[in-house]
């Protein structure tokens, strides 16, 4: 079974630094195969493994502290998964568009409607959100680097951690994982 995991918060100014090649030893090491990353930002693809995905991440997370170093969350879901997180976005025009202002936020958990309501309502620019399970969809317009819906105030109006991705790069991971 293919899956994609991504890593929150690698590569950012020198902090939890992890080279590519590190991560796909360390998948490789754990008795996955087909391990393939893209970009620096901790995006891996990767075959094998009967636990679930929650499971994974903690076998994962807990590899990376002992084998490279980095204290981090990783976020897995399965080849299908992904596939879905693809076909329910509410912002398909956007998709078309302008992918990179589309931001997919890879959650642990199903996002409570309480929650994206909160996060919905601090929201002063033309930032529009949604959620469907594990992923809130967030398109930012004017630009994420200007916008005020920082990954803090994401997570703490979500009330979980997450790591985010432009939609250029989730469809890439899509294509490399074959869904």
């Amino acid at each position: 079974m293919k899956h994609i995991a991504l890593l929150r918060a690698v590569n950012l100014a020198g902090y939890n630094k992890v080279g590519m090649a590190d991560l796909r030893e360390l998948l490789v090491g754990l008795g996955f195969t087909d391990a393939q990353t893209l970009l620096q930002s901790g995006n891996v693809i990767f075959s094998g493994g009967n636990k679930s995905t929650g499971a994974l991440e903690q076998t994962l997370e807990r590899a990376a502290a002992k084998q490279l170093g980095i204290e981090t969350d990783f976020f897995v879901r399965t080849a299908k998964e992904w596939q879905q997180i693809i076909d329910v976005n509410p912002f398909p025009r956007e998709a078309r568009e302008d992918p990179s202002h589309l931001l997919a936020v890879i959650v642990k958990h199903d996002l409570a409607a309480a929650n994206v309501t909160a996060l919905q309502k601090t929201i002063v620019g033309r930032e529009v959100v949604r959620a469907k399970g594990r992923c809130a969809y967030i398109v930012y317009p004017d630009g994420i680097g200007r916008s005020k819906v920082t990954a803090a105030m994401i997570e703490k109006k979500l009330g979980t951690r997450g790591t985010g991705r432009n939609w250029n790069t989730v469809l890439k991971l899509a294509a490399l994982a074959g869904s």
